[in-house]
């Protein structure tokens, strides 16, 4: 997974443990596309402060993941999800009964929502 996404992912699950400023400056680098320089200057810091607040959010964010595992779970979660939905596609292109077409529609439909 890209470095990108996997800390976007990582900032929603966990970002409400990190400092005040660290989410921010993370989520300005990862989500708003800021460059350091542009958030120094927003934050009137030096842009290797910047860098070092985004390294240090960056591992502690790191380090929930490996104790906590949550983003893992939701992956693997994830990628459950799609096989059912998949197995319940191929049932759903095979069936001629309606009345189960209708139920594996409907079962198909909240699966993806659940969905990351």
């Amino acid at each position: 997974m890209e470095k990108k996404v996997q800390i976007s992912m990582l900032l929603q699950i966990y970002g409400a443990m990190l400092t005040e400023k660290q989410y921010g400056l993370l989520d300005d680098y990862y989500n708003n596309d800021l460059s350091l320089s542009e958030i120094a200057e927003n934050y009137d810091i030096t842009r290797q402060a910047v860098r070092d607040i985004i390294k240090k959010g960056e591992n502690k964010l790191f380090e929930l993941e490996e104790k906590l595992s949550v983003m893992d779970r939701m992956l693997k979660q994830d990628k459950k999800i799609q096989q059912i939905l998949e197995e319940l596609c191929k049932i759903q292109n095979s069936s001629s009964d309606k009345k189960i077409e209708k139920i594996l529609n409907n079962v198909t439909k909240e699966l993806s929502l659940m969905r990351i």
